[in-house]
């Protein structure tokens, strides 16, 4: 079985076809998916989405690409994460790509995310992107190994990723690994250790090989599976097994 550990099945793009995309996950043999949050905005509709189904989870957050919208401090994550389906903080993070200086809107925001976490109990979803130094400068400063988490649609150097499992962080492969271009997250994939290994979606973008450049859901999980496994020179159930248990292990009380 596989588990999606980061997809966006409210967004307008899926949220029409969430029982079909129901139906192929079962065919897939995906039992789980985490469907995260990237505005308070949106989070009412995200969270009555996963209310209705078991097998669907939900995070709070605010990402950092956002910048004109409610900025959440920490009492404000706290609330919502109370929500019983609510079993992660985030996606947060930097992400200096398409935004310019200054950003300290952005390392503030990160900064009210982790606090948040550490008080939680919750783990951490970081987005980073063009920001390596000071995202791990701000996860270091402020503590973020206490909540722990994964650096989700990972697509930065082994350094990084190095420094990131240091704090006791997962890393989460994405479609990206199956693009022929992709060689630093190829690169990745095979080295990270598998017991600190997560696969995702990030659906409905980014479908991988055979789907490049359609629309993904968390069906598409198992492309990315088989392509670690293509990498790390193992059984796809191997990854299966070892993601799947990794997932539970970060997401504490899940399984039935």
């Amino acid at each position: 079985m596989f588990v999606d550990s980061h997809c966006h099945l409210d967004f307008p793009d899926l949220q029409d076809k969430v029982d079909e995309i129901l139906n192929k996950m079962a065919r897939n043999q995906v039992e789980r998916a985490l469907v995260v949050s990237v505005t308070f905005e949106d989070w009412p509709r995200l969270i009555a989405l996963v209310e209705q189904y078991d097998h669907l989870h939900a995070s709070v957050g605010v990402h950092p690409g956002y910048d004109s919208v409610v900025q959440p401090t920490v009492a404000d994550l706290l609330e919502r994460a109370q929500h019983p389906k609510v079993i992660a903080i985030g996606e947060t993070g930097l992400d200096y790509h398409y935004q310019s200086e200054p950003l300290d809107w952005q390392r503030d925001r990160f900064r009210v995310h982790i606090q948040a976490a550490n008080e939680s109990g919750l783990p951490l979803i970081i987005h980073t992107r063009s920001a390596v130094d000071d995202t791990i400068r701000i996860m270091k400063e402020e503590q973020a190994h206490i909540a722990g988490g994964v650096m989700h649609c990972f697509t930065e150097s082994w350094a990084m990723a190095e420094a990131a499992l240091e704090m006791g962080f997962y890393i989460s492969i994405s479609g990206i690994v199956t693009f022929k271009n992709a060689q630093q997250v190829q690169e990745v994939a095979a080295k990270v250790p598998l017991d600190r290994l997560l696969i995702e979606t990030d659906s409905p973008y980014l479908a991988p090989v055979p789907y490049r450049g359609k629309t993904n859901d968390p069906s598409n999980v198992i492309y990315v599976a088989e392509k670690i496994a293509e990498l790390r020179q193992i059984s796809v159930a191997s990854v299966a097994e070892q993601t799947t248990s990794n997932f539970y292990n970060l997401f504490k009380g899940l399984r039935d």
